[in-house]
């Protein structure tokens, strides 16, 4: 990996809005994820006979200008994470002449296998990552990096503050940078979003439980101190491996009727959804190819998009995070049996069930604390924990900039908490991608009792 060039990219000063300062409150739904380790996702475009010549000429001055006129419409995005003095908590804050950073880097590295869906070493990706720029009181609130693989494509890595934005609203940025750069001609600068695109920020209709927010970050503070220093575990430990798998949309009909076959009243109250199969065929493997103690606790959890879901609902173009856990603690032993991948459409079945009769704010008041305490438990119980990054949903492969829908959509971050994740197939035929981190021995053991049920 060679670096090329460490900038930040500002909004464009076209527009009297890049001189106006601008400053966000976060929410009880941002301070949940406070701490938490940033999203980082790589975008991999196929460019052959790409030329470092061509790169530099055509390639980056065109992301980098199409990057500032998206940024116009996200201007909290190019500010920072920020703890002013004498404030009760942080804030989003945007002053003029911020911009986000940017690294332009070239890499020698092997192209198709680090976008491939093969078994792959997960420390190739790091390189192609940028880091969140990070002190006691202050925090980027995005990252960027442009690596040029010569004469096989390039790569665009993000990674965002979690505090600041969920993975919906990554997408949407990315989404949103892909369709200005599509619209740029010539020297004709077109930074008109269409509305799906258009960000929306207003924090005033978000309605909680009152002191919800200072009871979360308190909450944080009692771990971690004041500081906005983000820490990971990377590099710690083994290294794991990187593979991805796919449920065809046929494979979802073999899945369904494998549950409705088994099951007693022919299935008729599961909630049997892609996401659903997905991830309780996702969890069996992973209990299964871990093995050990039947005794081992499992925790079973995912994230839930919340902006449709209130009572009163916000746009789905607003830009934040608006979302929450949802977790249950099982039994190994429950997976390992022939029936374990119908015991878990059962249970995350019912999960689902329970969000939608209950609502999304049921309890929110001590979802962090009893994450905290499943995580104090971890090293003591050996818990496995397994969750979901991602949906399907996003569209992550819609994002071309005008060379090509993407390759290959990574998400890094997943090594950190046991994570796997998911996204549309990108031949756009109804399917699935599921992408993994484990160690070696663990992957191999997946893949035998994944194809077996796909």
């Amino acid at each position: 990996m060679k670096i090329l060039e460490v900038t930040r990219v500002n909004p464009s000063s076209n527009s009297p809005e890049s001189a106006t300062e601008l400053c966000l409150p976060l929410t009880f739904f941002d301070l949940f994820w406070f701490k938490l380790h940033p999203v980082e996702r790589l975008f991999f475009y196929r460019f052959n006979e790409l030329t470092p010549a061509f790169f530099n000429s055509a390639i980056l001055p065109k992301l980098k200008r199409s990057l500032s006129l998206t940024l116009l419409h996200f201007l909290p995005l190019a500010g920072n994470l920020k703890w002013p003095p004498g404030q009760p908590k942080p804030v989003i804050l945007y002053t003029p002449n911020d911009g986000v950073p940017l690294t332009v880097a070239e890499s020698n590295a092997d192209f198709n296998l680090l976008s491939s869906n093969g078994i792959h070493d997960a420390v190739g990706l790091h390189p192609l990552k940028p880091e969140l720029i990070t002190s006691d009181d202050s925090a980027s609130t995005l990252g960027l990096q442009i690596t040029l693989f010569p004469n096989m494509g390039f790569c665009i890595g993000i990674t965002a503050h979690h505090a600041v934005l969920d993975g919906k609203t990554t997408t949407m940025f990315i989404k949103s940078w892909a369709y200005i750069c599509n619209q740029l001609q010539g020297n004709k600068d077109n930074s008109a979003l269409p509305p799906e695109l258009t960000s929306f920020f207003d924090r005033s209709l978000l309605k909680g439980p009152d002191g919800l927010d200072m009871l979360y970050l308190n909450q944080w503070l009692d771990v971690s101190g004041k500081s906005l220093k983000i820490t990971t575990s990377a590099g710690e430990g083994p290294q794991p491996v990187r593979a991805t798998f796919e449920i065809t949309r046929d494979g979802f009909n073999k899945l369904r009727e494998r549950v409705l076959s088994e099951v007693a009243d022919g299935g008729r109250q599961l909630h049997l959804s892609t996401f659903v199969l997905t991830y309780a065929l996702v969890a069996t493997c992973k209990v299964k190819a871990r093995g050990g103690d039947g005794d081992r606790g499992v925790v079973l959890g995912f994230v839930v998009d919340c902006r449709r879901r209130l009572n009163s609902p916000i746009p789905e173009n607003y830009v934040g995070n608006c979302n929450t856990g949802m977790y249950e603690v099982v039994k190994a032993r429950d997976f390992l049996g022939e029936d374990g991948f119908v015991y878990a459409v059962q249970k995350v079945s019912g999960m689902v069930k329970a969000l939608k009769e209950r609502g999304v704010l049921e309890g929110i008041e001590r979802k962090l604390s009893d994450t905290f305490d499943l995580i104090k438990e971890q090293p003591d119980s050996k818990i496995q924990f397994i969750s979901v990054a991602g949906s399907p949903i996003f569209g992550v492969y819609g994002s071309d900039f005008g060379w090509g829908r993407p390759q290959k959509v990574e998400i890094v971050s997943i090594e950190e908490h046991e994570a796997f994740s998911m996204a549309e197939s990108r031949d756009g035929g109804g399917g699935v991608e599921v992408g993994l981190a484990l160690q070696r021995h663990e992957m191999e053991t997946f893949s035998s009792f994944f194809l077996k049920h796909v």
